[in-house]
């Protein structure tokens, strides 16, 4: 009797633990008695995946053992790659040469703009995928909710660094983006603090600010701002000031989301957009520090966290939650639970239709753990508190 066939592919941006995630999936399902197939680079490896072409075969497509996965748990990133390709909004300079003359686009827009879905999941029968299984942000999830609409089977797997997926209390690597955050500020506090400066960090997170609040949290900083609550500019230098003053050492520190932006002012962006439509954030931090030296002529110490944050192998937490979203993740495809996404709600692992991360952006609970007025991270009561306050 042929055996049943997964797909596995990871999308969006890397974090550590996509690897053990990967790894649990194949193991598991190998234990099951499937086959295990891996996409290479996300949706993409199914868009340029090219019926007629061998060499395109080797590049997007391989079959997934025991030995290929054996030693991957020990690096971050994914070792399948990545990409930010969103099949169902295909633009004109993005679109396979094999494909721009077929029937298997659909036009969205005027632009020359194309779904090719149809493409997609006539690859997925090709190559005999009986399941996929998708490991990603809410970007890749919500391709992987419209599949689910279209009738293919699929089981995802939330990650993302800010925390930010629709429906889980907690994504992959939002833990060591977390560790590795609070490490650095440990570390740039000899810096800001011999040169007696005021510390201005920026940490990504594009509409959830908890990346900036929690780490700002546990490495106890003296302010921290968010995506969700536009701040006054000289309301916060002022609130700097003051922390430096006030410091037998002489030094402050901020850290401030990408996804910030001032009061009546606008997110800093720059680029083009992706398949998505998210352009590229980042330089919020540069210009309160530019402000905030003008304002307080305070000498400033300036760092954007950037990859490092996403960058190196994951911490215990996220190691834990990978693998146990992995080996649910094939629980689900046993019991053919297909439309789901595994998730965390309460500090237990669950499962939720994967139709909610259409639902909007998870944000955080200003009220209970923020204070708004002094910007700083600030839990009222811990009784009842999910541990990652998410």
């Amino acid at each position: 009797m042929k055996k049943k066939r997964i797909g596995l592919l990871t999308g969006g941006g890397d974090v550590p633990g996509l690897n053990p995630a990967i790894k649990e999936v194949v193991l598991d399902a190998l234990n099951a008695d499937y086959e295990v197939i891996g996409i290479r680079r996300g949706w993409g490896g199914l868009l340029w995946y090219d019926f007629d072409d061998p060499t395109t075969h080797e590049k997007y497509v391989v079959n997934l053992t025991r030995n290929d996965v054996r030693s991957i748990d020990r690096t971050g990133g994914t070792f399948l790659h990545t990409s930010r390709t969103n099949p169902q909004k295909v633009r004109q300079k993005d679109t396979p040469k094999f494909l721009a003359d077929s029937d298997l686009g659909k036009p969205i827009d005027d632009k020359g703009t194309m779904d090719y879905s149809d493409h997609v999941l006539k690859v997925l029968d090709h190559l005999g995928i009986n399941a996929l299984v998708t490991i990603g942000g809410d970007d890749t999830l919500s391709y992987s909710a419209r599949l689910y609409r279209e009738g293919f089977p699929v089981v995802a797997i939330p990650k993302t660094m800010d925390n930010d997926v629709f429906g889980t209390d907690y994504c992959i690597g939002f833990s060591t983006a977390v560790t590795r955050s609070v490490d650095l500020i440990t570390r740039l506090r000899t810096s800001v603090g011999s040169h007696e400066r005021i510390g201005v960090f920026e940490l990504f997170g594009r509409n959830s600010g908890e990346t900036s609040l929690i780490s700002g949290f546990l490495a106890y900083v003296d302010r921290a701002i968010i995506s969700e609550v536009p701040f006054d500019m000289e309301k916060l230098a002022k609130f700097l000031h003051e922390d430096k003053l006030a410091n037998p050492s002489n030094y402050s520190i901020v850290t401030i989301s990408e996804g910030a932006h001032m009061i009546d002012g606008e997110i800093i962006e720059s680029g083009p957009a992706d398949a998505y439509g998210h352009r590229k954030l980042g330089g919020i931090g540069e210009i309160v520090a530019d402000n905030i030296e003008k304002l307080t002529g305070q000498r400033i110490m300036y760092h954007k966290f950037g990859y490092v944050m996403r960058s190196g192998a994951p911490d215990s937490l996220d190691r834990m939650v990978a693998m146990s979203f992995g080996n649910l993740a094939i629980q689900l495809v046993q019991r053919n639970d297909f439309g789901k996404m595994v998730a965390l709600q309460g500090g237990r692992y669950t499962t939720v239709p994967i139709e909610i991360v259409l639902s909007g952006n998870k944000q955080l609970d200003i009220d209970a753990y923020y204070d708004k007025e002094n910007y700083k991270p600030k839990v009222k009561d811990f009784i009842g508190v999910p541990m990652f306050l998410t």
